[in-house]
């Protein structure tokens, strides 16, 4: 076998460096041993893990040798939360006949009528930010997403029902993305139902609160007729397999959970990247701000969203720290030549999202902030994937874009956003759950409303 070049490491010691900074992790190993470099990151007894950037690689991987790799199973640590019939937890012909049967529910006309719900409710959040107060705009972009989450795929709107599901998601989603709760997703040994006041125990009691009420939502909503409907939930009730079989309750109940797993904290995590990012680079929100203000004030959701230099922003966020550093993880099942190399059975290539979008030679000055990088020739999916890629990218992609422009450019037409120094911390991404997101310190205070600009004091 004729692996890339890796560090001698104990495989101990480089799986605890990974674990404590990837990012710093993947750019010393990526200065080190250029691309591909060779890791043992998946404990004691570590397999060589292979992590790849070139495009060339990529297409390689997800395509012409995509017969010859299976999925390795990272997501078995998300199973508690979204069950076993979850999308993100099947393999070969299951995992497409279920991709086929979501993907209507979130593409296409659908996806277009939830824009001006999506507009509404940014504006309604907006409105109750009062003039020079100092915002945690992270936080409020989790509850805007949160928001979108409930009417949007859940189809629920306010009445006892939704007051109730919504703090217990709410607690649910701070909890699992707490270090210290985190961590018994990741050791099974910890998942021990101790009562209600053990970690396990009240993870378990809160994921029983919100089943009893997602599926009293669903026996609800069957025999009112969903057809006059539009929620991402209601599409998939009508949705039927190739025999014609609609999703069971199960089924249903473990998807919403999933694309509340999987929308709800990155989309707010690359909405506050893009707000850092229009505070650290004045020129930039100047520059978005004369397009957006050129539009009509009655421009429609659609309209809004099909701005470019609206597009190129959120690209060039997600491109410069995507919310995700890898791709799904493959297993080598049989040996296969790659670019020089040769990986036998049981060696495990990782496509790096990070790393395809810092090469120097897709993306010159790769820690640059340009928007502009994304006005001209469009990049292909092997150079610019923050949403994964091959038959595994994230079936929601198309949504998560939408809302961030919309939930952006709604924001910026209302209110005057302000960073002082003092708030403005030194870029430096810090973890939170499976995503990174700006420092901890990173406040906006806000200004004028409605028509001006966005200053960096």
């Amino acid at each position: 076998m004729v692996l890339p070049q890796g560090s001698g490491l104990p495989s101990l010691l480089q799986t605890l460096s990974l674990i404590a900074d990837p990012i710093a992790f993947f750019d010393k190993q990526s200065r080190l041993y250029g691309d591909p470099f060779t890791t043992r990151v998946l404990g004691v007894n570590s397999p060589p893990v292979v992590f790849l950037s070139s495009p060339e690689a990529m297409q390689a991987v997800f395509t012409t040798l995509a017969n010859k790799l299976e999925l390795g199973k990272v997501t078995d640590v998300f199973r508690p939360l979204v069950g076993n019939e979850s999308l993100i937890m099947q393999d070969g012909s299951r995992h497409q006949q279920q991709r086929q049967m979501l993907m209507p529910a979130l593409h296409g006309e659908g996806m277009y009528r939830w824009g001006q719900t999506i507009c509404d409710l940014t504006a309604e959040a907006v409105d109750r930010w009062k003039a020079g107060s100092v915002l945690n705009i992270q936080k409020e972009m989790l509850n805007i997403s949160l928001e979108v989450i409930l009417r949007v795929v859940f189809g629920m709107k306010p009445g006892s029902r939704y007051w109730q599901l919504q703090p217990l998601l709410h607690r649910l989603l701070e909890d699992i993305n707490s270090p210290l709760y985190s961590v018994q997703f990741f050791l099974p040994p910890l998942q021990q139902d101790l009562g209600r006041w053990s970690p396990w125990g009240q993870f378990v009691r809160i994921r029983q609160q919100i089943d009893d009420l997602l599926y009293a939502e669903i026996a609800d909503r069957q025999p009112q007729g969903i057809h006059d409907r539009s929620d991402i939930l209601s599409a998939l009730m009508s949705a039927t397999d190739a025999e014609g079989q609609p999703l069971t309750d199960v089924e249903l109940r473990d998807q919403l959970m999933t694309l509340l797993l999987l929308g709800h904290e990155t989309s707010a995590s690359g909405l506050t990247w893009i707000f850092y990012w229009l505070q650290r680079e004045p020129q930039i929100a100047d520059r978005l701000l004369k397009e957006l203000d050129a539009l009509d004030d009655q421009a429609d959701p659609m309209t809004i969203a099909n701005q470019p230099y609206l597009n190129a922003v959120c690209k060039e966020t997600l491109r410069i720290y995507p919310i995700a550093l890898i791709s799904q993880p493959r297993w080598v099942k049989e040996t296969i030549d790659l670019m020089g190399c040769t990986y036998e059975p049981g060696t495990v290539l990782v496509p790096s999202i990070y790393l395809a979008h810092r090469r120097s030679d897709t993306y010159p000055n790769p820690d640059r902030f340009e928007p502009e990088r994304f006005l001209g020739k469009a990049k292909s999916p092997y150079e610019y994937l923050p949403f994964g890629g091959g038959s595994r990218s994230c079936i929601g992609m198309a949504l998560a874009m939408y809302e961030m422009k919309l939930v952006l450019a709604t924001v910026l037409r209302r209110v005057t956003l302000v960073s002082s120094s003092e708030m403005l911390p030194a870029v430096k991404p810090t973890r939170r759950g499976i995503t990174f997101v700006p420092p901890k310190g990173f406040r906006v205070s806000v200004g004028d409303r409605r028509g001006a600009k966005v200053l960096v004091s």
